[in-house]
């Protein structure tokens, strides 16, 4: 059984930058970094509206699921992989058609917005909608803090998703960990958890990472290539 962890890297093919590679958002703009810190988010309102109007204009809400994660849907469909492991946000792993059920998506995501108070829950383009009229936007219910249900700096993981992550890790034949560097943690400790268990491990990634010595085979072509290909060679297609 194969178990997939995908990080920015996977997405950058389509058209979503990711955030400390060489044209990553907070390499050119150092300053946005703080825009995801729960507290700067919480207690600045300027930084809320700044921040909503950021994510207004995500390149997610246009981006297109690449041949990769067609090609990784497809892994899933054949019953050879369980369970997607992304950092990314942008829900591109179900518009490429993986079930719900099989991603967990430990960053959270986008496509939802939470109240801080409540926990009432709404699709964030209805949030981005009314933008123009509300741009520090409020729960309807309570008046409290809306925001996108993504992972700020400061925020925990949820414990369901790491348990669920470890459990594959540690259950799988061949961990493959695609567009990740791999030092973002406690995710990137998944690698070790599943070498420890003694499974195989496959990077697909631009530039190194922390485990390149230990994986059985490292791939730096680019991914919107390589995993296509190396999906067929493990379907045997």
């Amino acid at each position: 059984m194969i178990t997939v962890l995908t990080g920015a890297g996977l997405s950058t093919g389509a058209g979503i930058p990711d955030f400390r590679g060489p044209d990553g958002v907070w390499t050119r703009h150092p300053e946005k970094a703080r825009l995801l810190e729960l507290d700067v988010f919480v207690g600045d309102r300027d930084a809320r509206i700044e921040g909503w109007r950021d994510w207004a204009t995500h390149p997610a809400w246009e981006a297109r699921p690449s041949p990769a994660h067609r090609a990784l849907a497809s892994l899933v469909d054949a019953g050879a992989c369980r369970t997607v492991l992304t950092q990314n946000i942008d829900g591109l792993h179900q518009a490429a058609g993986t079930p719900d059920d099989a991603v967990v998506e430990m960053h959270g995501a986008l496509a939802t917005t939470s109240c801080l108070g409540c926990g009432f829950g709404l699709p964030t383009r209805e949030v981005v909608a009314l933008l123009e009229v509300d741009p520090d936007p409020r729960c309807p219910y309570c008046g409290g803090i809306l925001k996108p249900d993504v992972v700020y700096f400061g925020e925990a993981l949820r414990e369901a998703d790491l348990d669920r992550a470890s459990r594959e890790a540690r259950g799988c034949d061949l961990f493959v960990a695609i567009g990740t560097t791999l030092q973002v943690y406690p995710v990137a400790m998944f690698a070790g958890s599943a070498l420890a268990a003694g499974a195989s491990l496959v990077i697909v990634n631009a530039s190194p990472t922390a485990y390149d010595a230990e994986a059985s085979l490292v791939v730096r072509e680019p991914i919107e290539e390589a995993v296509p290909a190396l999906v067929e060679e493990w379907l045997g297609i």
